[in-house]
């Protein structure tokens, strides 16, 4: 029963996840976020994967289409300006609306349900804005 076997080497711990974070230190949700045993017992959904790779699935497409139209310039030209996008950030704790990747992507003009229900001031992800920065710079 392969689905038995996985079940109990799932439940036993590992001497390495003993001896490198302790087997009694807590939990840092401000870096984690929150645990869920369910996600690690169960498989997920098939649809779950697709879905979450839906935008890298999108862009993989939109590049083969490209390429066969115009060539290999076009979407080498565009994975650089992707590239660079995302280099820039605002800090941390502040909300990003990522208006260049949108522009990039087409998506500047469309209303989707991120634009309407998902409010940065009701955020999970703020926290501490010094702690959040000497995390980022490898202080902490």
């Amino acid at each position: 029963n392969s689905r038995g076997t996985a079940s109990l080497l799932k439940d036993s711990i590992s001497f390495t996840e003993v001896s490198a974070s302790g087997l009694f230190e807590g939990h840092d949700l401000l870096r984690r976020g929150f645990t869920s045993v369910k996600n690690e017992l169960l498989p997920s959904h098939p649809l779950e994967l697709t879905e979450k790779n839906f935008q890298l699935n999108q862009d993989k497409a939109n590049f083969a289409t490209l390429r066969n139209i115009q060539g290999i310039h076009a979407p080498l030209k565009l994975q650089m300006e992707f590239r660079a996008v995302k280099q820039v950030q605002r800090l941390p704790f502040l909300h990003s609306s990522n208006m260049a990747m949108d522009i990039l992507r087409g998506n500047d003009e469309s209303i989707g349900f991120e634009d309407i229900l998902n409010d940065p001031s009701q955020s999970e992800i703020m926290g501490e804005p010094h702690m959040m920065m000497e995390h980022k710079l490898g202080l902490l």
